[in-house]
């Protein structure tokens, strides 16, 4: 008997501002930047890169290869998506 399995992302199934925000936060406390920045680069394809493009008012394109797994973005860019995508940068 084959086992049939079927490909997970756990992004799929982030629903509320609240599960989005422990998600990005747990991804922070990684300790890897790598991690976080990936993160806010799959929410912001779930959002709608063209929406949060508009609302960071960043070009769409700079946005999909500064938040890509090579990216290398802005401390300015990472501010802006987050707030784009309702969340909030807290240092505590």
């Amino acid at each position: 008997m084959t086992l049939k399995t079927t490909s997970y992302n756990p992004f799929d199934y982030l629903e509320t501002q609240e599960e989005i925000n422990e998600y990005l936060t747990d991804a922070f406390q990684d300790g890897d930047p790598r991690l976080f920045v990936v993160a806010l680069g799959y929410l912001a394809k779930k959002k709608g890169m063209t929406t949060v493009a508009k609302k960071t008012g960043l070009n769409r394109e700079s946005l999909y290869r500064a938040l890509s797994e090579n990216g290398n973005p802005k401390f300015a860019t990472i501010s802006k998506v987050s707030k784009a995508l309702g969340c909030k940068l807290v240092v505590a």
